[in-house]
């Protein structure tokens, strides 16, 4: 999706990663929990942390600060998993996505949002699905569907559905 294809006002879900603020589509987000424990599974990215127990599923949980190249997520009175719904081949897969915080939940209006900068040809910049300004403040706005690869997805899947 790109910032053309958002027409109408939005919610969005901010957190935050070290300094940075985040969002999220409101409508990609099932809920917000507490940090609690984390089963680690072998052999899986670095940024994925394990998995939880949700009232009898499996859920992978991703540390968004490993996975966008900054230091692990350190368990404060904040920390929290949110727990996003991911689009994946036409499959919906459930995960967690760890964050120092939650922020807001707030509205914006298409003109409030600006593609996200082209910043060479290294550098993937897909999964962000544009820059928001709130309150004076740049805002990365995240396209939860693509901020993970297939291959992530699909480690997600196999560890959901082996611990099950």
């Amino acid at each position: 999706m790109s910032v053309a294809a958002i027409t109408e006002t939005r919610q969005y879900l901010t957190f935050k990663l070290d300094e940075e603020i985040f969002a999220v589509d409101v409508a990609k987000v099932r809920e917000i929990l507490e940090f609690t424990t984390i089963t680690k599974v072998p052999q899986t990215p670095g940024f994925m942390r394990g998995v939880i127990n949700l009232r009898g599923s499996v859920v992978p949980v991703m540390d968004m600060r490993l996975k966008f190249g900054m230091p692990v997520t350190e368990k404060t009175v904040n920390t929290c998993i949110i727990v996003v719904e991911v689009n994946h081949e036409g499959e919906t897969i459930i995960i967690g996505a760890l964050a120092d915080s939650v922020q807001e939940v707030f509205e914006l209006e298409p003109e409030q949002i600006e593609p996200a900068p082209r910043i060479g040809t290294k550098l993937n910049t897909e999964f962000i699905l544009g820059m928001g300004k709130h309150d004076g403040q740049f805002i990365m706005i995240l396209d939860i569907d693509r901020t993970f690869t297939s291959d992530e997805i699909a480690t997600a899947g196999v560890v959901a559905g082996e611990a099950a």
